[in-house]
């Protein structure tokens, strides 16, 4: 085989195990040490114009790479859940507070959200260099925990 294909054909597989390969287990929260937490407070707000506002508090250690606390937004009538900002985390082992705002976007000019029981979703992920590329690392996960929002 001449050297420029066989070049090729390692470096696309190369390239297809970087890819291939699973960041996260699909029960990433089971392998998360459990001395790292991210809690949701019972309470967010939604502003008059749809912008809402969750928090709660998080622990994590030993992150090399830039961590983030990220949230999404959903309520009972509806499967669809909304990004709800991101917070830099400090991966130090200490207790730390967040709060994530945000304007879930929908292509319409309602908001998509309204006071009343929602459903928070909590992420401690870390963008852990792995041979130059960031790939995600989960430190703490809170799933579906049931809140109350709040006209602000």
């Amino acid at each position: 085989m001449p050297l420029r294909p066989a070049l090729a054909t390692a470096a696309g597989a190369a390239l297809l195990l970087l890819v291939a390969a699973p960041s996260a287990p699909a029960d990433s929260a089971a392998l998360a040490d459990p001395k790292e937490t991210v809690t949701i407070d019972d309470t967010g707000r939604i502003a008059s114009d749809g912008t809402v506002t969750v928090s709660g508090t998080y622990r994590c250690a030993d992150a090399s790479g830039p961590a983030f606390v990220s949230s999404t937004v959903g309520q009972r009538s509806s499967d669809v859940r909304y990004g709800i900002g991101g917070t830099r985390a400090v991966c130090d082992g200490k207790l730390h507070s967040w709060e994530n705002t945000g304007r879930p976007q929908t292509g319409t000019s309602s908001a998509p959200l309204k006071a009343g029981k929602a459903y928070v979703e909590a992420t401690i992920v870390e963008l852990h260099p792995v041979g130059g590329l960031p790939l995600p690392r989960f430190h703490a996960v809170q799933d579906k925990q049931d809140i109350m929002l709040t006209k602000d």
